[in-house]
Parts: C-alpha cells; structure tokens; sequence
C-alpha cells in the first residue's frame, strides 16, 4: 500500500528532510502520481509532512499521538459529505482572509491563482489547487481552522477529485474555476470578507454540481 510504503520512506529520514519531487518519489515507490498525492494529502493532515508553496514538501517530527486515522476516515466519508464539510468551513476561511491576509500572502494568492491558469493536465492543476486553498486556510489567521482545513483538505483528495470525470487532458482556457478563483483572490485582495465567502460558496457550488454530474 502506497501510504505504508511512505510511512517507511519518512522513518528512513530525519525531521526537516526535504522529500524528492513527486515524478522522484512516484518512480521510487513504483506508483502513480495520483495516487502518491493522495497519500502525501493523508500524511500531511496526519501533522508527518509539511508543504511549503515555493520550497517544496518537508518531513516533520510526528505528533506524539495519533490525531485522526485520516484513512479510516476516509473510508468513511462520502464525496458529498466532503463537499459539505467544504462548504461550511471554507467560505468562512475565505472571509477571514480578506480580514488577516498580509501583502505577502495576497500576492501570493494572486501569483497561484495566475500560475493554476497556466497548467496543462488535471496533475497540475490539483497541486496548485491544493496549494491556493491551503493558502486560504493559512491566510485566515487561526491556526486552529487551518489544521482542521487541513484535515478536510486530506479527505477531499481522496473521496472527491476521485469522483470528477473530465474528457480532457487537462483544463480548458475557460474552465470555470479560473475565473472563480480570481474573484475569490480579488475579494481578499481587496479585503471584501462578505465577497470573498460569497466567491467562495459559489465555487464549492459548482463543484458540487460537477460532481454530481459525474455521478
């Protein structure tokens, strides 16, 4: 199993190591990307890798105790309870950003929200997807809504984008979440909390519906 697989490759290394780059660690451990993000998503909610947009994904000390079993809770969860737990948390994260957000975190955002646009396979875009929410969360100031973002964040890789079909290699120009996230950066940018969670719903809405299309 891939996630036992790299429960041994952290042991292996000490706290601060900076792991290989996914197409490294993939061929490594004779998987998929997909597939090693995913579990990279359970270790990080797991408090065992840290995910620093810029440097790259680093080892930590564990906790010295079990937080959640992110696996069992993963089996558990349905894609629509993970997109309900979305939106309950995330419009309000979005709000709390466009109050606490620092200059450096807005041009940040407004740096992801550009490169997303840039990519060209659904790989990509879900690591700088995860990248721009994550930022978000980190953004709100608490760092408490974070971890727990966090921890949503993990099921949603696992039960959710596992659930969206696309008939293409990746994005279209005009695919819808580019322009939703601009008005989502835009609202912090602009420190409009009100638009930033209203940005933000709509675009868990259209997820949601995009998911259920698939269904």
């Amino acid at each position: 199993m891939i996630l036992d697989a790299l429960r041994e490759w952290l042991e292996r290394h000490d706290s601060g190591t900076r792991l290989p780059p996914e197409r490294t660690l993939a061929d490594t451990l004779a998987t998929s990307r997909p597939a090693l993000r995913k579990a990279l998503a359970v270790l990080e909610a797991e408090g065992r890798i840290l995910r620093q947009v810029g440097r790259g994904t680093f080892t930590t000390t564990p906790p010295t105790q079990d937080f959640v079993g992110l696996a069992a809770l993963t089996a558990r969860t349905s894609p629509h309870d993970a997109m309900m737990a979305r939106l309950a948390l995330e419009p309000e994260l979005a709000n709390l950003a466009a109050l606490h957000a620092t200059p450096l975190d807005i041009r940040q955002l407004q740096d992801l929200a550009a490169r997303i646009r840039a990519v060209t396979t659904w790989d990509d875009y879900e690591s700088q997807d995860h990248d721009l929410h994550d930022l978000i969360a980190r953004s709100a100031g608490n760092g408490l809504l974070h971890e727990l973002h966090r921890i949503v964040d993990a099921v949603r890789q696992v039960v959710v984008w596992r659930q969206l079909s696309f008939g293409v290699a990746g994005p279209p120009p005009d695919y819808h979440s580019f322009a939703e996230h601009d008005a989502i950066v835009t609202a912090i940018a602009i420190r409009d909390g009100a638009g930033a969670r209203a940005a933000m719903q709509t675009h868990l809405r259209t997820t949601l519906r995009a998911m259920t299309a698939t269904d």
